[in-house]
């Protein structure tokens, strides 16, 4: 299941008032069910229905849990950071979650909620004090701004945000492999280490063909490509189905 979360620092997450006051002024979406009657005031050692809203955006419903005053959310640990302070993982949070409704049940994976997701996780970043957004299946940690532009920039037709959305990782045998592409398309990418005698340009490589996968969808049958630079590739799928590996043609 696709789901976000977004960072605060200690008893600064926000309640069901700074949600609806970012709602009402052209936040792009809207609070289609509050637990909660609108005469009710949380009050302290809230209950979990206490803890959250159902937000509606393009017609797709979804949950955000962990609001204050109650308790917070869990977050997944960080295991890639993009745009943060090396220390940033060292300090303490509390967590905000996104999730799909139950109104979704079924269609969880379908690239439209996704997107959907992501972007109404891109719009909730601005609430003041936001450390970070975590997209749980890449077990990704952004920061806010890179995390919005990214995917602003993807909603609108731009390239797939690889390093906020995914992310990638080397391996012991040198190759190089994503992190949480399966989401989008059932399949990680890997770059196998004949590609990558310059890491750099075979991470931007990998963006690439992240970005053409998630367009395409999952790969069934091999296929040659020319890189960036011209370079022929042989792309294919694992044996199990579960990569698309990479090589030199």
């Amino acid at each position: 299941m696709p789901e976000a979360s977004l960072l605060f620092a200690p008893g600064a997450r926000p309640g069901r008032a700074a949600l609806r006051a970012l709602s009402e002024g052209d936040g792009g979406f809207a609070i289609s069910l509050d637990p909660l009657a609108e005469s009710a005031a949380p009050t302290a050692g809230a209950s979990g229905e206490e803890t959250w809203l159902e937000l509606l955006a393009s017609g797709l419903t979804f949950d955000l849990v962990g609001l204050a005053p109650g308790d917070g959310a869990q977050a997944p640990p960080a295991r890639h950071a993009f745009g943060l302070p090396a220390d940033f993982q060292e300090q303490r949070f509390e967590a905000v979650t996104l999730r799909p409704g139950p109104h979704l049940a079924g269609g969880e994976a379908m690239l439209p909620v996704i997107r959907c997701l992501a972007w109404l996780a891109a719009r909730l970043a601005t609430l003041p004090g936001t450390q970070a957004v975590v997209w749980h299946a890449a077990r990704c940690w952004s920061a806010p701004q890179p995390f919005r532009a990214g995917v602003q920039r993807w909603v609108e037709g731009g390239a797939f945000p690889g390093l906020s959305l995914a992310a990638l990782a080397d391996s012991p045998d040198g190759a190089m492999q994503s992190e949480g592409l399966s989401l989008f398309i059932g399949q990680e990418l890997r770059l196998e280490p004949d590609l990558l005698d310059d890491r750099a340009a075979g991470g931007k490589l990998a963006l690439r063909l992240m970005h053409w996968l998630v367009e395409s969808g999952p790969l069934t049958a091999p296929q040659s490509l020319s890189g960036p630079d011209g370079q022929a590739l042989r792309i294919e799928p694992s044996s199990n189905g579960r990569f698309v590996r990479v090589w030199k043609n």
